[in-house]
């Protein structure tokens, strides 16, 4: 099964389709979401995109790393899981 790669320094006009349409180009897309921030409603400049095989994944990324998609020069790597030892904060305010 393919890997979930990270695609960063992704121009604010690049949607989720125009992500799959470029990265279709290596091969079969499972998914290609940008990030869009809740508030704005705008995409926050990254995104991730999962390939079929690891072929797939690994032609991705000598393809697309630093090379341009929608006028910017995009960064793609393999995307980190999770952090498992995330504690959220709590609280807030001063200690006075």
């Amino acid at each position: 099964m393919g890997k979930k790669l990270f695609v960063g320094s992704v121009s604010y006009n690049t949607n989720d389709e125009g992500l799959k349409e470029a990265f279709a180009q290596a091969g079969t897309v499972v998914s290609a979401t940008i990030i869009m921030d809740r508030a704005s409603g705008r995409s926050k400049g990254f995104g991730f995109v999962e390939m079929s095989t690891d072929e797939e994944t690994q032609k991705a990324i000598d393809m697309w790393n630093g090379k341009p998609l929608d006028g910017r020069n995009i960064v793609v790597s393999e995307a980190r899981p999770p952090r498992q030892d995330f504690t959220p904060r709590t609280g807030g305010g001063s200690s006075f």
